[in-house]
């Protein structure tokens, strides 16, 4: 045997799964990094902590229980620039401790003008190498950056990223307006959810309700706020090249009479009364002269003609949706949330107002159509119509305007379905919800719905009536022969079952998942059903 085969044969746990992993404590030996720059470096990058199939190769043996990073992910982060910032910062703190310990005050001001500072904007453009990539990922950046807006300012957080948070998120805003992109919305609990479509893709975020938050102390800050420094990096990439594509000023200006003002006050100061101007949603911002505005409707690709339908009623869908609240003019009284229902009211095409609103508009005028309150009031105008902030939200989501009796001041309101539920077959679905669909031209009779139950506990209910036997011969008149709707029920059963037994073993216990699964289904929606029909049943006899 020849020996040179000896010496290139490696031994245990120097190729494979072993090399390909490496353990967090000795990424922060490599990288000469503390934990929580460690930390703020992996989100910057997008590197996260992985785990692999077989711990005990990977570990020479042992089972502990170890924060594993890939190898080449390391190796990426090491050629990193940022590193050397995150180094300088820390040679910038030791200075600034001595020369305030010495109290040389000329120093110290120097050094904080000289602080280092990074850019985000190379590794926004490593990460989202396309627009559309970019803009894929805009579900996370937006619930974040909404968060963000509505902290108070604190020691713990920077007071300079919430104002960016604000400033971005009602930029993205106003974007939504102008585009006419909103298409869903729902009121939760947790918050206001909002669905808007930009190229093609469906944007989902979350808005906290407009209320006081309290400092929370479980959090660790310098986490959220290391995510929140790269989103607002890459949603002012993304609000800049959405303000292009529908012809926008950025940043944001509005015409006020025949003077321009910007965000930027006199002297490069920012003022409060210009932002609050500008950011207002009550009031449109300016357009370029000249501008072509790309808002053409982004359809899906539908082949063949059995999705003609499908695609011309998506089509109509849409085009109602952006006039769905055109030439009619809001008012909002002070207890309702303003900045909701002003976004998703000039989304489709209102005007809208309230005391305080950077707009044109005042309480006692002629040309309001709704005044949107949520208190009975003393007086009112019979030139208007009253309703309640949900009318807004259900019209929306229904795509035309609904029956407003129902949403009076004052008056019991109908359930507020979620639009982010798609219904299977088997589901129980809502009387509200049904007539909806039924509008629509949708078949229902695949889902389950009240009457149905109610129908069938009438059958069960039913007392069978025994015919007696005639004595003695008796003439009877022929009758129609029946089909035994039971027997076919059974030869379909004994046909499913023959169906079954063909399925391969690999495969039958995911089938048997799926049947349980839809047999669940079923239950719960008859259950909801019963539930329901119950009281419905309680309301009409107390009535």
């Amino acid at each position: 045997f020849s020996g040179s085969s000896m010496v290139n044969q490696k031994r245990k746990g120097e190729q494979g799964a072993a090399v390909n992993y490496v353990s967090r404590k000795k990424a922060l030996n490599k990288l000469q990094l503390s934990l929580n720059d460690f930390r703020r470096l992996c989100i910057l990058k997008g590197v996260f902590p992985h785990e692999p199939s077989n711990r005990k190769k990977v570990q020479n043996g042992s089972s502990e229980r170890k924060i594993l990073y890939l190898l080449k992910d390391i190796k990426f982060l090491a050629q990193e620039p940022i590193i050397n910032k995150f180094r300088d910062y820390k040679v910038f703190l030791r200075k600034l401790t001595r020369a305030k310990a010495k109290r040389e005050g000329d120093k110290f001001t120097k050094l904080i003008d000289n602080k280092p500072e990074y850019e985000l904007d190379r590794i926004v453009k490593e990460r989202y190498p396309t627009f559309a990539s970019a803009v894929r990922e805009l579900d996370d950046a937006l619930c974040l950056c909404f968060v963000f807006s509505r902290f108070p300012r604190t020691k713990q957080l920077d007071t300079n990223l919430i104002n960016e948070c604000q400033r971005l998120t009602a930029e993205f805003m106003h974007y939504c307006i102008e585009a006419r992109a909103v298409t869903n919305t729902f009121v939760s609990i947790k918050g206001i959810y909002y669905q808007a479509e930009i190229l093609g893709e469906k944007i989902t975020w979350l808005v906290a309700h407009d209320r006081g938050l309290p400092v929370v102390k479980q959090v660790d800050w310098a986490v959220l706020s290391t995510f929140a420094e790269f989103y607002v990096a890459q949603l002012s990439f993304i609000n800049y090249r959405l303000y292009q594509s529908v012809g926008l000023v950025y940043p944001p200006q509005i015409v006020s009479g025949e003077q321009t003002v910007t965000v930027e006050g006199e002297d490069g100061e920012e003022d409060e009364e210009i932002k609050e101007k500008i950011y207002s949603l009550a009031k449109p911002l300016m357009k370029k002269a000249g501008a072509e505005i790309d808002n053409d409707d982004n359809m899906d690709n539908f082949d063949g003609e059995d999705h003609e339908e499908e695609m011309q009623r998506k089509l109509n869908e849409k085009k109602a949706l952006k006039v769905l609240f055109s030439g009619c003019t809001f008012w909002l009284n002070r207890e309702t949330p303003k900045e909701s229902l002003a976004f998703l009211i000039r989304s489709c095409g209102g005007r809208v107002g309230w005391d305080g609103a950077q707009v044109d508009l005042k309480e006692d005028s002629d040309s309001i159509t709704y005044q949107v309150v949520d208190r009975p009031l003393k007086n009112t105008n019979i030139g208007r119509i009253y309703i309640q902030p949900q009318w807004v939200y259900d019209c929306l989501n229904a795509r035309r305007r609904l029956p407003t009796g129902i949403y009076a001041p004052g008056s019991s309101l109908p359930p507020h379905l979620s639009p982010f539920h798609a219904e299977r077959a088997g589901d129980y679905v809502p009387v509200e919800r049904l007539e909806e669909m039924r509008a629509q031209g949708k078949d229902v009779s695949s889902y389950v719905t009240v009457d149905q139950v109610v129908s069938e506990q009438k059958k069960q209910k039913k007392p069978k009536v025994v015919k007696k036997k005639a004595e003695g011969l008796a003439v009877t008149p022929g009758q129609m022969h029946k089909i035994n709707q039971q027997r076919i029920i059974n030869l379909q059963g004994e046909a499913n079952k023959m169906r079954e037994m063909m399925i391969p073993k690999k495969q039958q216990r995911l089938y048997q998942k799926l049947k349980k699964g839809l047999k669940r289904t079923r239950t719960e929606g008859a259950n909801l059903a019963k539930k329901r029909a119950r009281i419905d049943e309680a309301k009409a006899a107390t009535a």
